[in-house]
């Protein structure tokens, strides 16, 4: 016989949400009776963080009771001082007395240099004791103390003399846009946007010879060190080549659709290369004056090109913010750095070493060659876009910027140790201010810079500066940038 039915009483329905804040609530009751208050410190659990903390951070370290007594007789004079390396941390100004300290708060640091004497021949005492002045548990240990510094792994820059402007050369009619000196290094020539070429005696600093024959600027120049042979490019879209027995144009080539901005030729070989605004760099033999290959690949003007004889043999950069590595077997290209945002407008090859710097308006980077990796960028930024750039082999590196701030930097490191401006000759606006083109001497003793303010200035370093007169102000750079 079925039992009695009792009647449940009826569930009033109710909300997801509410339902949700009833458990939140019943939770909050079963597990947090103290929410809102942290729990009481445990001393015991303290002490095994703290003891397992000294432990991980000094892995060579022991606790010995021997090292903390020798200290203590050693501050109390009954041994000479220097026997014995003491570091003491400090400690609550409550304790006064170092001598209340216990054992268990020495630490005994490495061997460490002590005077030998004949008690101590076997002894394991051969340590530094590092005694803290406190035994509270209280307090976090200053471990900065006795951390090991870690050098900067950043290499220190090599000391160079500062560099003045010892002479201005007046003579062109029209911005100074190209340098290039001679093998013998007796003269220099510089063209201009006045159309001529003008060669100059670099002792003296007199003009030796005009040249004329371009009927546009002159952007790019070139003297030959196997030949009586000077190429010049200009923005008249020809590349002439100059006999300088003759003192004329004996060659011209014949092909770019637009302003030839840059020139450079082949160390090794009889080939000429020009750069300019028709995105291609163009290779010439020179005697026969064909074009070899057209390089074509970038999407810009091609504004920098300098040779070397092994591969890369040619590497261009470009307005479009790319340097590129070129094949000259094939004409192809081999390799593309796009680490630049802006135009690369100067390179510069280091004489001795495998590797080059390059220059935009964000700043300058150095590559290796021959696979181009990137090394770093130079310490500073010029802040300014930067028309040409020097090395010479002393680890000198000089840039110089549309505003006519004329930097020096420090090849190995990237520390910039000179901020040179130049000055602009009377008659000329502050705004003619402009660095075009820099070029070293063969020896790297002296600079040429050209201007625009139609002035050809010449570099040298000061004699009378020495390391105490011009320190290195440096600081390792704290983020290393990889890009």
């Amino acid at each position: 016989m079925p039992g009695p039915t009792m009647e449940l009483e009826p569930v009033e329905p109710q909300s997801l949400k509410k339902l949700s804040l009833k458990s939140l609530k019943r939770s909050l009751d079963l597990f947090s009776p103290i929410h809102g208050r942290l729990p009481p410190p445990d001393l015991e659990s303290k002490k095994i963080r703290m003891s397992h903390k000294i432990n991980v951070e000094y892995g060579g370290i022991k606790s010995t009771g021997q090292p903390a007594q020798q200290v203590n007789s050693t501050g109390r004079g009954t041994q000479p001082s220097g026997s014995s390396n003491v570091l003491a941390l400090p400690g609550p100004e409550d304790s006064r007395d170092p001598q209340e300290v216990g054992a268990q708060n020495a630490l005994a640091v490495g061997p460490s240099l002590q005077p030998k004497g004949p008690n101590n021949v076997g002894a394991a005492g051969k340590s530094t004791a590092i005694i803290s002045s406190s035994s509270s548990s209280d307090r976090n240990f200053s471990t900065s103390a006795i951390m090991e510094r870690i050098p900067s792994r950043w290499p220190r820059p090599v000391w160079h003399a500062p560099w003045k402007c010892y002479r201005v050369i007046s003579g062109h009619l029209g911005w100074v846009r190209s340098v290039a000196f001679d093998p013998s290094n007796t003269w220099f020539c510089t063209g201009s946007a006045d159309r001529t070429i003008k060669i100059w005696d670099v002792a003296k600093g007199t003009l030796k010879l005009t040249l004329t024959g371009h009927i546009e600027q002159v952007r790019g120049l070139a003297v030959s060190n196997k030949h009586t042979y000077m190429f010049s490019a200009g923005d008249d879209k020809q590349v002439k080549c100059w006999d300088l027995e003759q003192n004329k144009v004996i060659r011209s080539y014949h092909g770019h659709l637009s302003g030839v901005y840059c020139l450079g030729l082949h160390p090794t070989i009889d080939i000429l290369f020009t750069g300019g605004r028709d995105s291609v760099c163009r290779v010439w033999d020179i005697r026969t004056k064909m074009q070899i290959f057209a390089l074509t690949g970038h999407d810009n003007t091609v504004c920098s090109v300098f040779t070397r004889p092994t591969d890369p043999q040619v590497v261009t950069g470009s307005h479009d913010s790319t340097i590129k590595f070129w094949d000259l077997r094939y004409g192809k290209t081999m390799l593309t750095l796009t680490h630049h945002k802006k135009s690369v407008r100067a390179m510069a090859l280091h004489p001795t070493e495998d590797c080059f710097a390059s220059a935009s308006a964000e700043n300058i980077k150095k590559f290796n060659l021959p696979k181009g990796d990137f090394l770093h960028n130079m310490l500073s930024q010029q802040k300014t876009i930067i028309n040409a750039m020097a090395v010479n082999e002393d680890g000198v590196l000089a840039t110089g910027g549309d505003n006519g701030s004329m930097w020096f930097w420090d090849w190995k490191s990237g520390h910039n140790f000179q901020q040179d401006q130049t000055i602009v000759q009377p008659g000329s606006l502050d705004s003619e201010a402009g660095i075009y083109a820099l070029c070293y001497d063969q020896t790297g003793s002296r600079l040429v810079s050209c201007e625009a303010d139609k002035t050809i200035k010449m570099w040298k370093e000061d004699e009378n500066a020495t390391p105490e007169t011009h320190p290195v102000n440096f600081k390792p750079p704290k983020d290393i940038r990889r890009f």
